[in-house]
């Protein structure tokens, strides 16, 4: 890609001709002056219930800028922040991990002992372009994933067929009772007639204009948000669709996510309140921002995880003694304390805390397989294994701060056990073409973290296990076949992932869990809270601990007082 800029605006001549009634869901913020300079708005409320919308645009500040617009091939945070506000899906998350209708008129249908589920929309639910949302759409937004081929395929690859019953009710039938089917039912919908004229951009067109690439863009989803424009590297700017289909519509008229991606920038925009709500609080200022005046933290406990992974391919780490020599050379409890904390917490295995509480497995034994740095024990595991003392160990790390001083705690213990290590940073593109390629000569180890669904098979399925639709996608670190017990530990996974029988997933995950890091495939390290730095003016906005944030649903309706 290159570094001229861009600039996407919506064709205003669409004539956007909502209904009104039924669920809510979305996103509004607080209130300014529209002009993208904050100041105040208010709501005044007649007594008869019906408040005057306060108007005004909130500034969100996020890490990094966004890929992508379609949902059904994106998989990064920043883009998911933006599209959850323009697309919704079937269901949502209620206030925790729970559901809770969306697009739907209530729970699904279970049958044929959890391989059938049937559900059945709201009538009055439409898209943007004022088109109905309908069975055909909701079969189109479950099957492209996999019909195109795309990294999100084995998100959806449980699903052997989709009927549309009639234009209101679908069906699904799975191939086997996946036990998170529930979470998969939260996937965006988006209108397949509007897709299918452009499936690869969802609606971007070349417009000449001079000697700068000007282009249209225009996603539509159902939500109450709808496009106006990108300039990419500056901003994403959505306003509020009047005709949205639900009962209640956003205090806010526009929102415009922002890249600030220098962390001490986005907090000093967010004191000088030039942004409302900045995400990832650094851990150097958590305590600035907690202690401010006007400012405060919305926190909770993410659904995520964070890893130093090794190429198990290729290159003295496919060698188990090399990877527990690199577990002995460091400490990862002192790393994540002087690196990640207050803003994450140390995790000892590939789930995240609430997901491993839930399936009631053994943290406590977890918590004891890393081990205390020992540079002899290190020594002696690398002089065992072979290891010629000028090999130059590789780490990979994405650009990120926190990422990159965990493999620098690597390297730096590598180089007091008395071997060559370096660490290379790569902006993104080049690392996630990179870190899959199994490839001695691209890396030896890699630090990489990954956002899920509350449920077991969301991380080990995609990380760990060695299914063909996910092997090279995702590298598992399993990657080639010199593993009996990686090979084991596969197996489980799938067959834990295709159980709905809850005490055999936790039999199945316990056991697969336990020999992936006793092998260290991975040496977990981390979860990061989700946390965002808020404005005191502020009011009704949320971190959530799956969704990431709630800014409008049916609990949440952001304003500025």
């Amino acid at each position: 890609m290159t570094n001229e800029k861009r600039t996407f605006s919506t064709d205003r001549r669409r004539v956007l001709q909502g209904l009104g009634l039924a669920g809510v869901v979305g996103l509004a913020g607080c209130a300014g002056n529209g002009d993208g300079s904050g100041g105040s708005g208010t709501g005044t409320d007649d007594g008869t219930g019906d408040a005057e919308l306060s108007g005004g645009t909130l500034q969100f500040a996020q890490a990094k800028g966004p890929q992508e617009f379609d949902p059904i091939v994106l998989n990064d945070v920043p883009s998911s922040q933006i599209t959850s506000q323009i697309f919704e899906g079937l269901y949502e998350y209620d206030g925790e991990t729970g559901h809770r209708a969306q697009l739907a008129t209530g729970e699904p249908e279970g049958s044929r002992e959890g391989t059938r589920y049937v559900v059945e929309l709201e009538d009055a639910a439409t898209f943007q372009n004022g088109d109905p949302v309908t069975a055909e759409d909701v079969k189109y937004s479950f099957n492209a994933p996999a019909d195109e081929q795309t990294q999100n395929a084995s998100e959806v690859s449980m699903i052997e067929n989709i009927e549309t019953v009639d234009e209101k009710t679908v069906q699904f039938d799975l191939s086997f009772a996946y036990g998170a089917f529930r979470h998969t039912l939260h996937r965006a919908i988006v209108p397949k007639s509007v897709r299918e004229e452009n499936k690869q951009t969802f609606g971007e067109e070349e417009t000449p204009s001079g000697d700068e690439a000007i282009f249209r863009f225009d996603p539509v989803g159902s939500g109450p948000f709808e496009w106006v424009e990108w300039t990419q590297g500056d901003f994403v700017r959505l306003q509020r669709h009047e005709d949205y289909w639900g009962d209640e519509t956003p205090n806010l008229a526009e929102i415009e996510f922002a890249p600030v991606t220098e962390a001490t920038t986005r907090i000093t925009s967010l004191e000088n309140q030039e942004k409302d709500i900045v995400t990832d609080v650094p851990p150097n200022l958590w305590t600035t921002v907690e202690n401010s005046d006007s400012v405060s933290i919305d926190q909770s406990r993410g659904i995520g995880y964070f890893y130093l992974a090794f190429n198990c391919k290729e290159g003295p780490t496919s060698d188990p003694k090399v990877r527990e020599a690199v577990d002995y050379v460091f400490s990862m409890d002192a790393a994540v304390e002087n690196f990640i904390e207050p803003t994450g917490v140390r995790q000892y295995s590939p789930l995240p805390r609430s997901v491993a509480e839930a399936f009631e497995m053994p943290l406590e034994e977890w918590q004891q397989i890393p081990h205390d740095k020992d540079i002899g024990e290190a020594q002696s595991l690398l002089e065992e294994a072979g290891v010629a003392q000028d090999y130059g160990f590789r780490v990979i790390v994405p650009p990120d701060d926190k990422r990159e001083n965990i493999g620098v705690s690597v390297a730096n213990g590598l180089q007091e056990a008395g071997w060559q290590a370096s660490v290379q940073r790569l902006e993104w593109g080049t690392f996630l073409s990179q870190y899959k390629t199994g490839s001695e000569d691209d890396y030896n180890m890699y630090t990489l973290g990954w956002s899920g669904l509350p449920d077991p098979a969301s991380f080990t399925y995609s990380l760990l296990s060695r299914a063909d639709e996910v092997l090279g996608e995702t590298n598992g670190t399993y990657w080639g076949a010199n593993s009996e017990a990686g090979k084991q530990a596969s197996e489980k996974f799938i067959q834990a992932r295709e159980s709905a029988d809850f005490e055999e997933r936790k039999q199945l995950y316990e056991e697969a869990i336990t020999t992936v890091l006793e092998e260290r495939a991975h040496i977990p390290s981390y979860n990061l809270k989700e946390s965002y730095g808020v404005n005191n003016d502020v009011s009704g906005f949320t971190s959530h601990p799956a969704a990431g944030f709630k800014i409008f649903d049916d609990n949440n309706n952001t304003s500025v007082q």
